[in-house]
């Protein structure tokens, strides 16, 4: 899962307090690790007394994962419950709620609305800093009042690549919907995009195997396969999808695995 051509990530320590866990959390993630961010850090894993976070150098801003606050909280309630586009496209509707398994995790927002909606998710991701990122906060939201049991039962994570795991699960493990997200490249250098979380893509990098991730899925899925894409980008492999949801930015196509099979 190592990719050479990846900006090389540095794990440090907000105070000295916190140094014997940021320097097992690199060993774990297979990071360098500095006591102390220096100017060749140009880009930090950052462990502080609330959470962990992806900074830059050139950066005031810095990603964590709060699934308890903000933009995800607001969705939460908000979102347009079962009729968002989103949960649309996997299916949920009046007496149906999917198990989904989502392939690539990232920072976790869809699974988080999936969950909050009714499914359980069982996520994948196998970039070490996204895992990190990610496993912070669900860390933080298990123990959150309001959210907590709902995250502790119904989102699950494991650390990996998706193309390897998918074939080897046991037929009882198999979801009714796999849910792909691969990373685009983000030719838009616009503000709507925070420099934050251009920085957060390029320390992922792009998923140059959704193909594979694609073929992967259609075999493991029970009902469907969801990919979101940019809503004016091609369909991966050029597959046309059986339907599509969109939204203002986004599309969802869909690929039920049963007419595929016809």
């Amino acid at each position: 899962m190592d990719n050479p051509h990846l900006p090389v990530v540095t794990v440090i320590a907000a105070t000295p307090e916190l140094r014997v866990m940021a320097r097992s959390l690199a060993t774990e993630l297979g990071l360098p690790y500095q006591d102390d961010a220096s100017p060749s850090c140009a880009f930090i894993l950052a462990v502080t007394s609330d959470h962990i976070e992806l900074r830059t150098a050139e950066s005031t801003g810095a990603v964590h994962v709060d699934f308890t606050a903000g933009a995800l909280a607001h969705r939460r309630r908000f979102g347009g419950g079962r009729g968002q586009p989103l949960a649309r496209a996997v299916g949920l509707k009046k007496g149906a709620t999917p198990q989904v398994l989502d392939a690539t995790a990232g920072l976790g927002r869809d699974a988080f609305v999936l969950a909050s909606l009714g499914c359980t998710v069982h996520m994948i991701e196998r970039s070490p800093v996204s895992l990190a990122l990610l496993r912070d906060g669900l860390r933080r939201a298990c123990s959150d009042p309001e959210i907590g049991g709902m995250v502790q039962h119904r989102l699950k994570l494991t650390f990996g690549n998706a193309c390897v795991i998918m074939p080897q699960l046991h037929d009882s493990e198999r979801p009714d919907v796999v849910y792909l997200d691969p990373m685009y490249p983000h030719r838009n250098k616009s503000a709507q995009v925070k420099k934050e979380m251009r920085a957060f893509q390029l320390v992922i990098g792009e998923d140059a195997d959704s193909a594979e991730l694609l073929e992967a899925a259609l075999i493991c899925a029970r009902q469907r396969v969801v990919v979101k894409r940019p809503r004016l980008a091609p369909p991966i492999m050029g597959i046309k999808a059986n339907m599509a949801i969109e939204s203002k930015n986004t599309r969802y196509d869909v690929y039920l695995t049963s007419l595929l099979a016809s």
